[in-house]
């Protein structure tokens, strides 16, 4: 991508927001967000970040930015969200470097438990607006009719190619998780390797706070136990390894789940990979999330008590 690429609000918001205009794109990724890596005229290097406004920017943002203060490893957001039309958008410091660490095993497990255990006693003193409503792939506890938080795109497509199964263990965990009489607090719901980069083996940089959440501890946990080895296109992790997660974040937090916390674990667990397999499903995409669901989805949905 080039500067002559660039949508042409950006020019003008760096200017009025940071400054200086951009001279050069250092990289550019669209996802459910645009995300523009710029260099300044007056040498600093900035991320720009754009998505539709639903109300939950501010509150993400806040939070990002008190984390960074007290010296979580996050980007340091450098401007406030501003509304440009439909989109919410800000910038924040570039934090390049650090790689991803792959793998699947209980040992790795163990050590993205350890940073998602920093990070939720992290959060646990920060004081921000609930940022709702939740993401999609955690949004078990919406209020739209059927199963699934609505989404029109996906929604408008034929729903039979989504495999009974996935259908089954979803509303199967969902079910667990609305039953449940448990505070929600504030933490991370896209802990994927693919959001956290690392250097001489500890943690460097955590990315993709717009993916923050309103949910019960366990469930947060618990999605991240089957989330956390995933890069692109996600996955679920090994029940061996999510368990191994799950108990190294109790022994770091210092106590232990009760029985309905490891339940709601569970059940979290399954709704993220349910929600990517019906993705795949009706976006003929490989089904990666689909055949873990389909190989783990009994065990898993025994342990909630689903």
């Amino acid at each position: 991508m080039t500067l002559d690429d660039l949508p042409g609000w950006l020019v003008g918001w760096c200017v009025d927001e940071l400054g200086n205009e951009p001279v050069s794109v250092l990289f550019e990724r669209q996802s459910l967000s645009a995300v523009f890596g710029l260099r300044l005229a007056g040498g600093q290097e900035v991320v720009v970040k754009a998505r539709e406004d639903d109300g939950r920017a501010a509150s993400c943002l806040a939070a990002q930015s008190q984390l960074a203060e007290r010296g979580f490893p996050c980007a340091r957001p450098l401007t406030p969200v501003t509304g440009i039309g439909a989109l919410a958008v800000h910038a924040e410091e570039s934090r390049p470097g650090g790689e991803l660490l792959r793998g699947d095993s209980p040992d790795v497990a163990v050590r993205y438990a350890a940073v998602f255990a920093r990070l939720m006693s992290e959060l646990a003193e920060v004081t921000v607006a609930p940022p709702l409503p939740n993401p999609r792939w955690s949004r078990w506890d919406h209020t739209d009719p059927g199963l699934w938080p609505a989404i029109g795109f996906l929604d408008e497509r034929d729903q039979s190619a989504v495999p009974a199964y996935v259908v089954d263990t979803a509303a199967r965990a969902r079910k667990r998780l609305l039953v449940a009489d448990l505070p929600c607090v504030l933490g991370h719901a896209d802990f994927e390797a693919q959001n956290l980069y690392w250097h001489d083996g500890d943690i460097w940089a955590v990315h993709d706070w717009d993916s923050l959440a309103w949910q019960p501890e366990a469930a947060l946990a618990g999605a991240a136990s089957g989330a956390f080895a995933s890069t692109s296109p996600p996955t679920l992790a090994p029940i061996e390894s999510s368990a191994a997660f799950l108990a190294a974040y109790q022994d770091l937090r210092g106590r232990r789940f009760t029985v309905e916390e490891q339940e709601v674990a569970w059940a979290a667990s399954l709704w993220a990979a349910a929600h990517n397999a019906r993705w795949e499903a009706l976006n003929s995409d490989p089904p990666k999330s689909g055949e873990a669901v389909r190989a783990q989805a009994a065990e898993r949905l025994s342990r909630a008590n689903a």
